[in-house]
This record gives structure tokens, C-alpha cells and sequence, in this order.
């Protein structure tokens, strides 16, 4: 919608709201939403919530806060737990959802004399959806044990609770601080009271499997009620706090720190002042919809616009903030735990956040393109952050939790994302200082040599058999380290990151490194083998896996099969392409794989839980999981538009299309991943190599919508918005015919970054029909 049509919009709704105030004895009754109202409306938070995980789930949060503030339902491990929509009891509102980390779970009761004694044990609510209302920003639940309605809210880093108790009863807030909550215990709970009205404390999330090193988050309690007890259970170490009898709604502050109290309670200060709870839950609905506002779309079905906001709204979600309002930070980096302090700016406020973050594996086809277009001030922010993890413990992670190294999955991960911004002019200083960070992550000692989860060896990841023979064994001869020590996927996987590193040694006319790292790049050709067409894991001797099954799972693949992994050559298909046999063979051949993932919906089974089960790992594309979410414009760069157009709208169709509580992204959505992959492909543009090259390229697929408008950053990009049409779209006329951009043919289905963010319009003209010198061999 362009903006002249939105103001005449804006006048007709005040106009119409008028005259209905005039005519209406019940002014209060009627409510009419704004035009940025009705898109945060069309978020469905439910979407997959039977398959959620610990920090998949969001409620009354606001994007990247660290208070991610919701009801859980399970809280026993990271996966299976937070809210499951399917178990009907509350156990709990918790304030922390983020990798590896929860924390300060509380839960409003009412005593009795049958229960005084048992409320520490027994405190659990059911609950019903019917009356349960939730949408970003907000959640509203009845605890029906107690009948205490129940609605939560936040700022960034402060959790706002409301609460009305029935009459004539105890009202009263346990504090569950020492229990096992999601991926990791909570101990060493501790609750003060500092005031009539205020309350103080930390808990310590004791280390996991992931995240080897505690965290003490602090945190400050402000009531407008009255506290007439605290007392301690013996047995459990958690806290039951009465209060005076209210009057009115019982209103609960929580602000958190990862510092200190001091630092809590400045957090409230400056985010939450007011008392006014309305006024918090408006404020958090504003922020959600300026930035799902950056994507208007037009057209498709009402479920499609709903959906479209949702996966939108999941590509905002899941990496935390830890950074205090002024700036100080938990650093877990090195052998002692600091408090740090990040730059500020001349009106001394902090220059960015620091974010805590699941793995930026596969993150090059989903957030780098669309932060990198859409919220380029995110990737700043995140880049920053991730360069201060280097300043203070002098690696680049790529998965840090708490202030501290993961060593989440596998590779330098976080390479082409850097790259990627630098590429796209989001980040313009201290190249060569962040160039030479990258580098050592690419060589011994770095973080490619550590496999998943190695924390204090790098013989995993086998990167010296990398350097010195040019692939990774499968099995790494030294024994087992960490996760994913997968040699056929982990050679593929350094040789593209070697290559985004090499464009950023050739934009810094590092010939000799740009040389180094692009013939590194060319390694994923020693783990395909000729006699069998597939990638193919090989022994420290070059011995070619035995017994080899392109469809067995894992063995020399992570999370991936042989026939999916195959594909995994984002920056030199035509390579692939060759030792395939050819444009024509790899084509043919990839075409079949989607024709027979096609009878399986193109995911391994509807959840990440069931991708192992025989039934489903043996699928050749997999859409449920990172290596292969790229394969439907593989066909774009092989000279086939027409076969990315067929299969990226039946991947979206059978897949990424529905609203549903039992399923959504049909795997695992990391943090934002799944849904800026269902972003992307629903508006029509992809990125194989992540972005990272000169002028990066933008490949054109088949949009779902009528119009796409995106809102361009004009701090960051010349142009203002950036239109795509579709002409005679729908869901048979799935084919681009021909394509214009500012009234100029384009000649291929691609278009750079440069001309994109200066602005214009991208026409697509639509048909059921394949371009006439294209031939599809798919079955509609």
C-alpha cells in the first residue's frame, strides 16, 4: 500500500470512528484497530507449539528481550518443554526462554489450611485455551485450581505480571527458584525483602552439557501491594510471599540482570516506571508491529497473510539480549567471570546489546538475507556483539550462551554473516581488524577446529587433515571429542566458508589469503565420489565409506543424509554441476529427489524428535532442517527458473502454509531460522551463498503475494521502499514469464543488492504455463 493510500485510509477510519462516537449511546464498546494494529494481530503464536522446545515458544516478549516471560507447561529438558500446548497444566510463569538458559519461575496461588503445607510441592493449575488469549506482547490465563486470571507482559528486560485473586482468600506468589527449568537446574535460589512493596534475589543456572560454566541471573521485585510474609521451605529452598489483602489487580515488576541487583532495578527504572499495565502491553504492540510493518504484502488467502506475519514474527525471536540498560554484560569468556562494559555513546547509552544465541548454522539462506535486507540495524547490532565475544575471549563464537562459548554445531559459522554485512555496506569500519578475527577461526586453534559441544580440545572437528589432505575424515582417527564429527559434511561445509572468506580477503586485496582460502574452497570436491555420484564420507587414508547408503542418516552427514548434503556447494554449483555430469544431469537428478520428497511433504516427519525414525530420515530433500533449505533455487543457477518456481511454491504449499498447534515448520526452527527461510520464499528472493560476494545477488523466485512492500532503513540504504508485483498471480500461475525492474527487462531471474536497496519496482509476470524454453519434467 502506498503511503498516499494509507493516509487516505487513516482519514476514512477517523472519519468513520467519528461518526459512529456521534450515533453509539456506548462509546466505550466500539474499537477499531489501526492499519499497524492488524498486523501484529495476524501473528499466531500457537503455530507448532505441540513440538516446542525450551526457547521456541513466545509470548509477552518483545523482540530479542531478555525477559521472555510465558507460561510452561514442562519443564524438564530443552527439548519438550516451555509451553506444549497439548499438556492442560501450568507449572509455573517463567521469565527466562534462551539457549541453555531459564530462570526466576514464579506462580500465583491462593492458601488454605488444606494446602499451606503442600503448596511448595503441589501447586500446579490446569488451565483451558478456550478462555486463554495470546499474541506478542501478551498472554492472558486462568489458573481454574485458584481462579486468579492471570495476563503478562514486558519491557526488554522487565517481566509485568497482573493478577486478580478472588475474594476472601490468601493471595499469595510462589517463588520456585531452586528446580530443574527446561535445559538446566536452578539452584541457590535466594528471596529477600527490602521493603513492604519490594523484593530482591538471584538463582544460579547451574552448567549444562552446552553451556559449561554456571550463571547467576539477579533479579529485582516491585509490588503495588502490600507483602504481609516471606518464609523459606526447609525442603525445596523456594519461597512463598503472602500479601496484604488487595484490593484491586495485584501488579508484579521483575526486572532481571545477569550483573547484578543494582542493575535489575536500574533496568527497571529505566524501562518500567509507570504502574500502568495497558499501557505496557500497547507499548509492546507497537514495537512488533514497526517492524513486522517493514513487510506489507497484499494478496493470497487470509491464512497466508496470517502465516506470512507469524514466520515473520519467528525470525525476530529466540536470541536474547543479556546487556544491561547501561551496557554492563556477563563475560563467561575466559577462567574467571567479569562483569563487562560495552562502549557508549556520546549521550552515554550503550552503542549496541549483547545477545546471547543458539548456533548461526544455516543461518547464510534465512537471517542473513533477510536482517541483511529488511532490519539491517539487527545484523549491525549482532555483528558487534558478536566482535566483543572476540575482544574479550578472542574467538568469534558461534553459539554463545550467557557470556560464554558453546561451541554450538560445528565450523566458523558465523563467517558468512559478518561477510555478509560487510558486503551489503551494513558494516563499514575495522575491516581488516575483523578480517583478521575471521582468519583465525579458519586455522588451528580456531573455532573450525572444534566439533559440536568440544569445549576444552580441537582435534573434533578435524581441521588439520582438512588443511593438510583437503578433506575431513569420517571416522576422525583420534577418537570422539564433541558433537557432529561428521568428515563428509564438515568438508563441505569449511570449503563455503573458506570461499565467504576469501571475498572478504579480495575486497581487502589480500591477494595471498584470498588465493589461500578460495583453493581451500575447493575441497568439497575430494568428498565426492564419481562411481557413486553422492558425496561420500572417506577414512584418514582416503578409503571411501564402505557399505555406503545415500539415504542412511548421519554417518559422515550432520543432521543430514548423503543425498541431501550432496547439494551443500553454495558457492560453486556449476563445480557440483560438473562433476555430476553436467547442468542437465544434476538437474535431472535433483528433480527426481524433490519428486520423491514430495510424497513425504519435503520434511523428515512433522518434528525434529522424529527426523532419525527410519520412516522419515531417509527422505532426499529435507525443508525440517538446515543442509538442504536451499536445494529449490539450486535449479535458479543451473539455467532451470522453472523448476525453482514449480518446487519452492509446493514447498510452501504443503509445508510452510498452514496454522496449526500440531505442526508448522516440521523440524527444528533455530531461533528464527525456519521462519526467515519461509519468509524468503514467500515474498520471492534467496541468496545461495548467503551474501557474501560483491554486490550481492538476489535470486528471483515465485512470490505467493500479489504485492510485497518493503520498507527500506534509510540510515542504512538510499531507496525507500522496494515494491514487488506479481501480475495474474495465483496458486496455478506459479511461473515468472518475464520480469521487469523500473520499467527495465531483466534478462536473468536475478537481481543485485546495490540496485534493490536503491528502491523501485520488481514486476513479476505470472502464468501456469513454464517459460516456453523451459521444459518441466515434474508432474503437476
Amino acid at each position: 500500500m502506498k503511503s498516499s493510500q494509507i493516509l487516505k485510509s487513516g482519514i476514512f477510519i477517523i472519519s468513520f470512528t467519528l461518526i459512529l462516537l456521534v450515533s453509539c449511546k456506548k462509546e466505550q464498546e466500539i474499537i477499531l484497530p489501526t492499519v499497524k494494529d492488524q498486523l501484529v494481530d495476524k501473528v499466531y503464536p500457537l503455530l507448532d507449539t505441540e513440538n516446542s522446545r525450551w526457547f521456541f515458544f513466545s509470548s509477552a516478549s518483545r523482540p530479542f528481550g531478555m525477559v521472555n516471560l510465558s507460561p510452561d507447561t514442562e519443564i524438564d529438558g530443552a527439548w519438550g518443554s516451555g509451553y506444549r500446548y497439548k499438556t492442560d497444566t501450568i507449572k509455573g510463569f517463567s521469565h527466562i526462554h534462551a539457549w541453555q538458559m531459564s530462570g526466576i519461575s514464579i506462580m500465583p496461588v491462593t492458601i488454605s489450611e488444606t494446602n499451606k503445607k503442600s503448596i511448595y510441592k503441589d501447586f500446579y493449575s490446569k488451565f483451558s485455551h478456550k478462555t486463554e488469549k495470546i499474541t506478542p506482547g501478551y498472554h492472558y490465563v486462568e489458573l481454574d485450581r485458584y481462579q486468579i486470571t492471570s495476563e503478562l507482559t514486558s519491557t526488554k528486560r522487565v517481566g509485568f505480571h497482573q493478577y486478580a485473586f478472588p475474594k476472601n482468600e490468601q493471595a499469595s506468589i510462589l517463588f520456585n527458584l531452586n528446580t530443574m527449568l527446561g535445559p538446566c537446574k536452578n539452584s541457590d535460589g535466594t528471596l529477600e525483602k527490602n521493603s513492604d512493596k519490594e523484593l530482591s534475589g538471584k538463582v544460579v543456572m547451574e552448567p549444562t552439557h552446552r553451556r559449561p560454566k554456571p550463571l547467576t541471573v539477579f533479579f529485582k521485585i516491585k509490588l503495588n501491594t502490600a507483602i504481609t510474609a516471606i518464609q523459606q521451605d526447609e525442603n525445596t529452598g523456594n519461597y512463598l510471599v503472602t500479601l496484604n489483602e488487595p484490593k484491586e489487580k495485584v501488579l508484579v515488576k521483575v526486572g532481571i540482570s545477569y550483573t547484578s541487583v543494582e542493575n535489575a532495578n536500574n533496568n527497571i527504572n529505566v524501562e518500567l516506571p509507570h504502574w500502568n499495565f495497558d499501557d505496557a502491553v500497547s507499548q509492546s504492540k507497537t514495537e512488533w508491529n514497526d517492524l513486522l510493518g517493514r513487510i506489507e504484502v497484499e494478496g493470497g488467502t487470509k491464512t497466508d497473510q496470517r502465516r506470512f506475519y507469524t514466520d515473520l514474527w519467528h525470525a525476530l525471536q529466540g536470541r536474547r539480549i543479556i546487556s544491561d540498560t547501561n551496557g554492563a554484560y556477563p563475560d563467561n569468556t575466559g577462567d574467571q567471570f567479569r562483569i563487562g562494559q560495552l562502549p557508549l555513546n556520546e549521550n552515554g547509552k550503550p552503542k549496541f546489546n549483547h545477545y546471547n544465541s543458539d548456533s548461526f548454522w544455516g543461518a547464510q539462506w534465512t537471517i542473513n538475507t533477510l536482517w541483511g535486507l529488511v532490519y539491517p540495524e539487527i545484523m549491525e547490532e549482532f555483528v558487534h556483539s558478536l566482535m566483543q565475544y572476540y575482544k574479550d575471549g578472542g574467538i568469534i563464537p558461534r553459539g554463545p550462551s550467557g557470556g560464554n562459548y558453546t561451541y554450538v554445531m560445528t565450523g566458523a559459522s558465523s563467517t558468512p554473516f559478518i561477510v555478509s554485512a560487510i558486503q551489503k555496506g551494513i558494516i563499514k569500519d575495522d575491516l581488516e581488524g575483523i578480517y583478521q578475527a575471521l582468519k583465525k577461526n579458519h586455522m588451528p586453534n580456531g573455532i573450525m577446529a572444534k566439533a559440536g559441544y568440544e569445549h576444552t580440545t580441537d582435534l573434533g572437528g578435524g581441521l588439520k587433515y582438512y588443511i593438510k589432505n583437503g578433506f575431513v575424515p569420517y571416522p576422525i582417527p583420534e577418537g570422539n571429542f564433541g558433537g557432529h564429527q561428521d568428515g563428509a559434511s564438515l568438508t563441505m561445509e569449511y570449503a563455503y566458508q573458506d570461499w565467504t572468506l576469501a571475498q572478504l580477503a579480495k575486497k581487502l586485496e589480500l591477494e595471498d589469503d584470498y588465493n589461500y582460502f578460495l583453493n581451500r574452497s575447493k575441497n568439497y570436491k575430494n568428498v565426492f565420489d564419481t562411481s557413486v555420484n553422492w558425496m561420500r564420507p572417506k577414512n584418514v587414508d582416503g578409503i571411501w565409506n564402505t557399505h555406503f547408503d545415500p539415504y542412511q542418516v548421519e554417518h559422515g552427514f550432520i543432521e543430514s543424509n548423503g543425498a541431501q548434503s550432496t547439494w551443500f556447494v553454495p558457492h560453486d554449483l556449476n563445480g557440483l554441476a560438473t562433476l555430476i555430469g553436467g547442468n542437465e544431469k544434476a538437474i535431472e537428478k535433483l528433480n527426481a529427489q524433490f519428486k520423491t520428497a514430495e510424497k513425504l511433504n519435503f520434511t523428515a516427519g512433522t518434528s525434529h524428535a522424529v527426523e532419525g525414525h527410519p520412516e522419515y530420515s531417509r527422505i532426499p530433500v529435507n525443508f525440517g532442517n538446515q543442509p538442504s533449505i536451499q536445494t529449490s533455487f539450486i535449479f535458479n543457477k543451473l539455467g532451470r527458473p522453472d523448476l525453482t518456481q514449480y518446487w519452492s511454491r509446493n514447498v510452501v504449499k504443503k509445508t510452510f502454509s498452514g496454522l496449526s498447534p500440531a505442526t508448522g515448520y516440521s523440524g527444528d526452527e533455530d531461533q528464527g531460522l525456519m521462519g526467515s527461510l519461509n519468509v524468503l520464499m514467500k515474498i520471492g528472493l534467496f541468496q545461495m551463498n548467503g551474501g557474501t560476494e560483491a554486490n550481492t545477488e538476489y535470486q528471483i523466485g515465485s512470490p505467493i503475494f500479489d504485492k510485497i512492500m518493503i520498507k527500506l532503513n534509510k540510515n542504512y540504504y538510499p531507496g525507500d521502499v522496494f515494491e514487488i508485483q506479481t501480475i495474474n498471480n495465483s496458486p496455478e500461475n506459479v511461473y515468472v514469464n518475464s520480469i521487469m525492474f523500473n520499467n527495465t527487462d531483466l534478462k536473468n531471474y536475478a537481481i543485485n543488492h546495490n540496485d534493490l536497496i536503491g528502491g523501485g519496482r520488481l514486476q513479476l509476470n505470472m502464468n501456469a504455463n513454464k517459460y516456453s524454453n523451459h521444459l518441466i519434467t515434474s508432474k503437476k
